[in-house]
C-alpha cells in the first residue's frame, strides 16, 4: 500500500487525461457528481488536482466553482493501492485552500457511496438536506390549465440569457446554474421549452430521455409569476410530449423540504419513490 509520504499532489494537465480516464474507469472508489459534464470535461478548470506516487496517478479531485459562488465536488477517485483517507487529504487540503481564497463560496457534495460520505464527515462537511425522487408512470394526463396569455414553445439557443435570469431568480445560490451549464443541459436535452408572457420568458424546463423513460432535469418559474399555473403548464406540456414519444415513466428530483415543488409534481400525478440523496456542505467556509 502506498503511504502519504510517497504522494505528490499537483494541478492536473492535459497530459494526465488518459491516466485519469483509466483511474475513473477501472477503480472502485470513484465519486462522480450528477453533472451535465463528464469529469474529463472539467480539465482546465481549477481546482482540479491529482496525486501521484512515482509515475503512477493514484487519486484525483475536481471541485471547480460553477457558478462562481458554488463549488460542487465533481470528482474524487482513488486507486485501491492507496489509503483512501490519505489520498483524500492530500488533495482536499490543497483544494480547500484555493476555494477559501474566494469570498462567500459554498462547497457541497452529494455522496452516493458510504465511503465518500465518511470522508466528507471527517472533513467538516455536514448533512444539510436531502434530494428526493418522484416518478410519473404512464397514466391519464392531468387536466390542462394554460392561461390564454402564456405561450409555451421549444427553447432555442438564443433563449439562454433569459433562461439564466429566470434560473437565478428562481433558485437559491446552491442550486443555480451558470450560462455554460445551462447550454450543456440544453444541448443534451430531449425536450426543452420556455413559457412566454408578452414575449418575455417567465419559465422554462429542460428534460432528458433514456430508452423508454424521461427525466425532468430542470423546471423554474420567475418568482414574480409563480402561483399563476406557469410551472404546471410547462410540466403538463412535457408529459404530453413524452407520452407521444412512448415514455413509460418520467422521473424528477427536488429538495425534500421544497413543499411547493413537491405539491406541483404530486398535483400532476407524480408519486414519491422513496429514493433520497443526501446533500453535504462544508460548514466552516
Amino acid at each position: 500500500m502506498i503511504t502519504q509520504v510517497n504522494l505528490y499532489s499537483r494541478s492536473i494537465t492535459a497530459k494526465d487525461k488518459q491516466r485519469l480516464a483509466n483511474l475513473i474507469h477501472f477503480e472502485t472508489h470513484v465519486h462522480r457528481h450528477l453533472d451535465w459534464r463528464a469529469p474529463l470535461d472539467w480539465i482546465g478548470y481549477e481546482p482540479y488536482l491529482v496525486a501521484e506516487s512515482g509515475k503512477q496517478l493514484v487519486a484525483a479531485l475536481a471541485c471547480p466553482p460553477d457558478p462562481p459562488e458554488v463549488a460542487w465536488i465533481r470528482l474524487f477517485a482513488a486507486c485501491s493501492e492507496v489509503d483512501l483517507s490519505e489520498a483524500w487529504w492530500s488533495l482536499w487540503g490543497l483544494a480547500k485552500e484555493q476555494l477559501l481564497e474566494k469570498n462567500d463560496i459554498r462547497i457541497a457534495a452529494i455522496p452516493l457511496h458510504d465511503w465518500f460520505r465518511k470522508l466528507l464527515q471527517s472533513s467538516d462537511f455536514g448533512l444539510t438536506h436531502r434530494v428526493i425522487m418522484l416518478m410519473w408512470e404512464r397514466k391519464k394526463l392531468p387536466p390542462a390549465h394554460l392561461s390564454p396569455d402564456v405561450n409555451i414553445r421549444p427553447m432555442n439557443i438564443d433563449d439562454l440569457p433569459a433562461v439564466e435570469q429566470v434560473d437565478r431568480a428562481a433558485f437559491v445560490t446552491l442550486w443555480q446554474n451558470s450560462r455554460e451549464s445551462l447550454e450543456h443541459a440544453f444541448r443534451q436535452s430531449a425536450v426543452s421549452t420556455v413559457a412566454e408572457r408578452e414575449n418575455t420568458i417567465v419559465g422554462y424546463q429542460i428534460s432528458t430521455a433514456n430508452h423508454m423513460s424521461g427525466h425532468l432535469a430542470r423546471l423554474a418559474t420567475d418568482p414574480q409569476f409563480q402561483g399563476q399555473g406557469i410551472g404546471y403548464s410547462l410540466l403538463r406540456d412535457l408529459l404530453v410530449q413524452f407520452e407521444r414519444r412512448g415514455a413509460r415513466n418520467i422521473s424528477v428530483n427536488t429538495q425534500q423540504d421544497n413543499k411547493i415543488s413537491i405539491s406541483l409534481y404530486e398535483k400532476a400525478g407524480f408519486n414519491r419513490t422513496g429514493e433520497a440523496y443526501p446533500v453535504y456542505q462544508y460548514l466552516v467556509a
